[in-house]
């Protein structure tokens, strides 16, 4: 793909994808996703300029080696389950970009990281649900990189660092996970102090003045008050990783929080 400069280098994100389809259904309480629907609703136009194309890492897709898709035409993977029969009629028709899925292979291998492609795997929810509120015309091309198996925090940093250089191509760089992701925790219905307890550690690590010790605090993260309550398993944290090391030296900031099934839940942008 055609390597054309920006002015300045878009920043990169951690957002929070919901549950399952939640912005496009009803739910209880009826109200439990709305500032979340409404924050992503408006955080294209908060950039200030549309990004060329996005590379999105998902909390959904986990393989060896770390695989891009290379498919022009992504169909959707309705990867969740027990939810109403329209929720699988969603569509997102954004198209793939084999051009950017070769660029992202050639930053991974540029930086000794093993890598592959995958033309036939499309997007799954952690990549169409929130970009459908975010971007609803479904109109900027999207490639996805998978999580590398093993979830090490340093090897999903590297692959960030790895990716750096598509922000000032004008990409966008997105991890889509949860800042809080234990599902029996959620479905308990009470208020769940561990996540305030790992929502405030994380948020004072993403937020750190010197990258190094933001990445530093970040790869230990499982050293964190309550980390293990909030995240059983780390999947839905290790998006954050890579947006956090895409970012380089930027700092990062804390631009959403909201209490949703009595959990706290934010999102960061760096740069």
């Amino acid at each position: 793909m055609a390597q054309e400069h920006i002015s300045k280098p878009l920043p990169t994100l951690f957002i929070p994808h919901g549950g399952g389809p939640c912005f496009f259904m009803d739910w209880n309480p009826p109200d439990a996703w709305n500032k979340m629907a409404v924050w992503l609703s408006g955080l294209g136009s908060s950039l200030g300029v549309a990004p060329k194309a996005m590379v999105v890492i998902s909390g959904h897709w986990e393989e060896a080696d770390f695989t891009v898709t290379s498919n022009p035409k992504p169909p959707l993977i309705y990867d969740y389950f027990g939810f109403p029969a329209r929720t699988y009629q969603i569509k997102y028709d954004a198209p793939g970009s084999p051009a950017l899925a070769q660029r992202v292979q050639d930053l991974l291998e540029k930086a000794g990281i093993r890598s592959r492609s995958d033309g036939n795997r499309g997007f799954d929810h952690g990549v169409f649900i929130p970009l459908k509120v975010v971007y609803p015309k479904a109109d900027i091309p999207i490639v996805q990189l998978s999580l590398k198996a093993g979830l090490d925090p340093e090897a999903h940093l590297a692959a960030g660092r790895a990716l750096a250089p598509l922000r000032s191509e004008g990409i966008l760089v997105v991890g889509s996970g949860m800042s809080y992701h234990n599902m029996r925790g959620l479905m308990s219905g009470k208020i769940l102090p561990a996540s305030d307890q790992f929502d405030a550690w994380l948020t004072a690590a993403v937020t750190a003045p010197e990258a190094t010790v933001r990445n530093r605090d970040l790869v230990h993260w499982d050293q964190a008050p309550a980390a293990r309550e909030a995240h059983p398993q780390e999947e839905h944290l290790m998006p954050l990783m890579v947006a956090a090391g895409a970012a380089g030296d930027n700092p990062g900031k804390h631009i959403f929080a909201d209490r949703v099934m009595g959990a706290t839940v934010s999102a960061y942008q760096f740069g």
